[in-house]
């Protein structure tokens, strides 16, 4: 498989990627308080990757958190124009979470694991609060 370099691909295309990135972890996350119930943990999951709970966790980030090339991107993405509509978020919201899901997808596609492991769960925690 082809190595992509995420700095050459569109901010809509990463955050392709990241939604199903942080999905994942999200779903661990809620799993790892150790319910069961697959209905149960759909309902917790949610909190995590609706639109509001994402845009919560990048403002809160980029304000003290995310690095100069981070917070960059982060505002590529948001101000990009998309043909999509919220289905279920104001246009603002809605355009922090996709700009959030992008983060994900590049520091994925750079190999940044550590780093992208880092921001997951210094968002989710900053979700809870």
């Amino acid at each position: 498989m082809e190595k992509l370099n995420p700095r050459e691909i569109n901010t809509t295309a990463l955050a392709f990627l990241g939604d199903a990135v942080y999905e994942i972890y999200a779903r661990k996350y809620v799993m790892d308080s150790g319910q069961q119930n697959a209905d149960r943990l759909h309902k917790a999951a949610i909190k995590y990757v609706c639109a509001a709970g994402q845009a919560k966790a990048v403002k809160s980030l980029m304000a003290d958190f995310l690095s100069e090339e981070e917070v960059g991107l982060i505002k590529r993405a948001r101000n990009r124009k998309t043909a999509s509509k919220a289905r279920s978020a104001d246009a603002v919201t809605y355009k922090l979470a996709t700009a959030f899901e992008a983060l994900m997808g590049f520091l994925y596609l750079d190999g940044q694991s550590q780093r992208l492991e880092e921001v997951v769960l210094e968002a989710l925690k900053r979700i809870e609060e």
